[in-house]
């Protein structure tokens, strides 16, 4: 059987909202943000020349705008450096952990807006980085359960290329707290490693799917965060 690699791209930097959870907002790439896809694009050249890894011909993309740029400025690259242009699939299923109708409120407006309902309990202090929990409102998630809808995706898309005749590496293009989360529901992380580590924008991680629906790492590395700093998607 030919080696499967499923390549996770966090999107590159964007136009973030200061203090406000990102899953859902719709602000496009930054500059620094579309050097970092270009850049990401030429890394993913060397490496595919480098093993003489294929390119499944589909780049899965979550549906939020920066991401679906950082996929642009990758198949754009890839068809100058490796004349192969993926075409781009959008998918709901590689969005982040989603706050339901609390999305793109400030941290302070969410806080109030739970205060102000007599039908939800005090959150933990840390809810944001608390992998289990999950906002009691309609249409939010837990981090855990956004990363079982990542990594259903994933395993899903993988195990339909198992026709491959060449080692092939498939370009997913998402978010780093749902990557993450998808990891470790996939084994390729221990439970504390979550909050451990996060992802470089548009540095590729990459993990490969093997007979029976195991995985594990082989190239790319976690950004290792920093003890004092703050959780951030």
């Amino acid at each position: 059987m030919a080696r499967l690699i499923a390549v996770l791209i966090r999107h590159g930097d964007y136009h973030q909202l200061a203090d406000t959870p990102s899953a859902h907002q719709p602000w496009p790439l930054n500059n620094a943000g579309e050097s970092q896809a270009q850049q990401a694009a030429q890394q993913l050249h060397e490496l595919m020349l480098r093993n003489d890894w294929s390119l499944v011909p589909t780049i899965d993309s979550s549906r939020m705008l920066r991401a679906w740029q950082t996929a642009v400025r990758l198949a754009d690259g890839l068809a100058e450096l490796a004349s192969c242009k993926p075409a781009i699939e959008s998918y709901d299923a590689l969005a982040e952990r989603g706050v339901g109708c609390l999305a793109n409120l400030t941290m302070t407006q969410i806080e109030a807006v739970l205060q102000q309902d007599p039908r939800v309990s005090e959150p933990p202090a840390d809810w944001k980085a608390d992998s289990h929990y999950c906002l009691p409102l309609q249409g939010a998630e837990s981090l855990l359960q956004a990363g079982e809808r990542v990594a259903a995706h994933l395993s899903q898309r993988m195990a339909a290329l198992t026709h491959e005749q060449r080692d092939s590496i498939k370009l997913f293009v998402g978010h780093g707290a749902a990557f993450r989360h998808a990891a470790y529901h996939l084994g390729v992380l221990e439970f504390g490693q979550i909050r451990q580590l996060s992802m470089y924008h548009c540095r590729p991680v990459m993990i490969e799917y093997l007979p029976g629906g195991q995985w594990r790492h082989v190239e790319g590395e976690w950004k290792v965060r920093p003890e004092s700093g703050h959780f951030t998607d």
